[in-house]
């Protein structure tokens, strides 16, 4: 068997320089060098390339090898640089250089309030800072929070506003692998936040606007109010709005949830689905004119303009970017006469993407989207020819299966990797929910179209609502079915790059027959077995205990090997956006494997003696009594029912650790700390510092 064009990495360049320039990017976001060692390693390697014309002839050819590596050293360079331009933290006129407590702040609010239950969300962009009797110049996006009253606030996208409130910095619950939400607002230069309300702030006469992103508001805003009239049903109406322009804000939870547990989460996730469906409208639009000059040069420019302002309208994810991207690659390659290699393609526009914003390798749709693209192109042939049908429409049933069956190679780990879970009914549900959300997203074009004509505008809303309900009426009875998703997985992130090596691997031994990539394939499983059972002998063995941030609720895990017994507020458990959110990740990563959850009962108020550790929950009101000997604990957990002051606790008990739960206030918690402080006792807060871990 000839070996496909994979296997010749000559045939793409551009993914030599997207290896290196992520490469840069990973050593400069973990080692954070300096920019003046970037410049002298960049100017070293260009000094040399320099050097390297006035050898002779001779030299050139022994020295060639070195040649092409000090050019790759460029793009590693590349990498690091722009990920030290990236960052918020090395811009000069970053807020945090200049900023105090109790400064004046001017900010410019970037984008429409969202509403939440107790407040409403903006995203703001410091301008300057008042010090010195002066405003200085400065840069740097924060979070909003503006108390719910009686009158809304008359604040908009462009909206200038001064304000004292001191900025809080952002911090994550710390809780065992939850999201690092404060890596995720650096990636978007969100370094801070701040809870206001009507009296705090002056709103300036002056507004701070971009014509272009005032418009792209303007239709966002328009084609809400356009699907709001015409469907509904509010979790119909949730999902069109996502799968349409990317609005998420409407969206049940639940659903959400359904969709994810049953692979077709991407369907509602904005992503190069709807780019493709757009794109392929509009070549077919453009194949119905005649041939001529002047649809030579507006074919492209119009499929352009529109690709891109969809994109700009569903907020620039980076999954629909990158599918943005790679049809501007390809229209340039129609224009100029050249198809092209997909793989150079696919390199470039990730390059492009990377260089614009290095930090979108930490994106997950990013990830997924050109794990998904990559292996489509690479084993969807392969897979559609395992079968044949001489039948149209099942020949059309059997290639949708193959391009479901294609994607999930390379996905699959990293959904493992990310959610924990594997879709076991993905192929089933995306069989009617992709070709449905096409239909849908046609559908709600034509109603835009029409949506002057009323009678039409009703009925293309009404179908619309229907399809959206037929849709989620059928995710949701997949989602029932007992084994339609495989929860509670775990692997590391060196499981993981060992996992897509393996699968690497044993593809060059499918296309290229050669006997060493399938060696080295079987070597690396059994290396991922032996890190996979020597992690599984490590939780076998394990004791701790783990006090969680849960926001203004007390939940304790007390872990012994794979078992978990909890103690706290019920809510944490039954509450399924909590506890996914805050207690599952913990567990998972833990190898925890119960189906149920085992509640301590009556444990408030009495010393628990695990593994030689006495540990006390203090959790309900008790009368202080004068004791001859202290009591002996390990760990004294408070909650804020708690009224006894520190002085009385410590006349009470003698413990190593103090640890106040999430149910404290912050503004207890610091008064508790200087008291304990004072005492020379060693105090932990949890809405504070985050969740509590101790080995037992």
């Amino acid at each position: 068997m000839p070996k496909p064009d994979i296997i010749a990495s000559k045939n793409f360049p551009f993914l030599r320089f997207f290896l290196l320039l992520i490469a840069g990017i990973i050593f400069q976001w973990y080692l954070k060098i300096n920019l003046t060692a970037i410049i002298i390693f960049t100017c070293s390697i260009l000094f040399l390339l320099f050097a390297f014309y006035f050898l002779p002839l001779s030299k050139k050819f022994v020295f060639a090898k070195i040649r092409g590596v000090l050019f790759l050293l460029l793009f590693f360079s590349v990498g690091m640089f722009v990920t030290w331009q990236q960052n918020i933290h090395n811009n000069i006129k970053w807020y945090g250089k200049i900023y105090k407590p109790a400064d004046e702040i001017l900010v410019t609010i970037r984008e429409p309030l969202v509403e939440k239950p107790n407040s409403y969300k903006a995203l703001a962009n410091i301008t300057a800072i008042y010090k010195n009797r002066v405003w200085v110049a400065s840069t740097g996006n924060v979070l909003l929070y503006l108390k719910k009253e009686s009158n809304l606030p008359s604040l908009k996208y462009g909206s200038q506003i001064v304000f004292n409130k001191q900025l809080q910095p952002i911090q994550n619950s710390g809780n065992p692998a939850a999201l690092n939400y404060n890596r995720y607002c650096l990636f978007q230069n969100i370094t801070a936040q701040v809870f206001i309300s009507a009296k705090d702030y002056v709103i300036l006469p002056s507004k701070n606007k971009n014509i272009f992103q005032q418009s792209l508001f303007s239709i966002r805003d328009w084609a809400l109010n356009v699907l709001k009239q015409n469907i509904h049903s509010p979790k119909e109406l949730g999902i069109a709005e996502a799968l349409l322009i990317g609005y998420r804000n409407d969206l049940d939870k639940d659903l959400v949830q359904a969709y994810s547990n049953t692979g077709v989460v991407h369907i509602i996730a904005i992503s190069g689905l709807h780019i493709g469906v757009i794109y392929s409208a509009l070549l077919l639009f453009f194949s119905l004119l005649k041939p001529s000059k002047f649809k030579r040069w507006i074919e492209p420019v119009t499929i352009l303009c529109i690709i891109w302002i969809f994109t700009l309208i569903a907020g620039a994810a980076p999954s629909v970017l990158r599918a943005t991207v790679m049809f501007t690659f390809i229209l340039f390659g129609r224009f100029l006469g050249k198809n092209g290699n997909i793989y150079n393609t696919l390199a470039a526009s990730a390059f492009v993407l990377l260089v614009s914003n290095p930090f979108y390798l930490w994106d997950v749709g990013f990830q997924l989207s050109y794990a998904a693209v990559l292996s489509i192109v690479i084993f969807f042939k392969p897979v559609n020819n395992l079968l044949y049908f001489r039948n149209k429409f099942l020949r059309w049933i059997w290639q949708l299966s193959a391009v479901s069956i294609s994607a999930q190679v390379f996905t699959l780990p990293l959904v493992i990797y990310h959610f924990h879970q594997l879709p076991l009914l993905f192929l089933v549900s995306n069989l009617l929910a992709v070709p449905l959300s096409g239909i849908i997203l046609f559908e709600e074009l034509l109603l835009f179209c029409f949506s002057w004509w009323h009678a039409a505008a009703v009925t293309i809303g009404w179908l619309t609502e229907s399809c959206v309900k037929w849709m989620n009426q059928f995710i949701e009875y997949i989602n029932k079915i007992s084994f339609s998703v495989w929860d509670g997985l775990h692997i590391s992130i060196l499981q993981l790059i060992v996992i897509l090596l393996i699968i690497s691997l044993l593809s060059l031994w499918i296309f290229s027959r050669n006997t060493k990539n399938f060696v080295l394939a079987l070597s690396c499983t059994v290396v991922f077995f032996i890190l996979r059972d020597a992690d599984i002998i490590h939780h076998r063995q394990q004791q701790k205990i783990i006090v969680y941030n849960v926001p203004k609720l007390s939940a304790v895990d007390f872990i012994a090997g794979n078992t978990v017994h909890f103690a706290g507020d019920s809510v944490a458990l039954k509450d399924a956006f909590l506890k996914n959110f805050n207690l599952k990740p913990a567990r998972i990563k833990n190898r925890v494997y119960q189906t149920k959850d085992i509640i301590l009962p009556y444990v408030n108020n009495f010393i628990l003696n695990i593994n030689s550790s006495k540990i006390l929950i203090l959790d309900e009101p008790f009368v202080s009594r004068t004791l001859t000997q202290k009591i002996v604990v390990n760990i004294l957990i408070l909650s804020k029912k708690i009224k006894q002051s520190p002085a009385e606790l410590s006349d009470l008990f003698k413990c190593d650790f103090i640890v106040a739960d999430s149910s404290v206030p912050i503004w207890q918690s610091a008064k508790w700390k200087k008291e304990f402080e004072q005492l020379h006792l060693r105090f932990f807060s949890v809405a504070q510092q985050g969740a509590f871990t101790l080995k037992l």
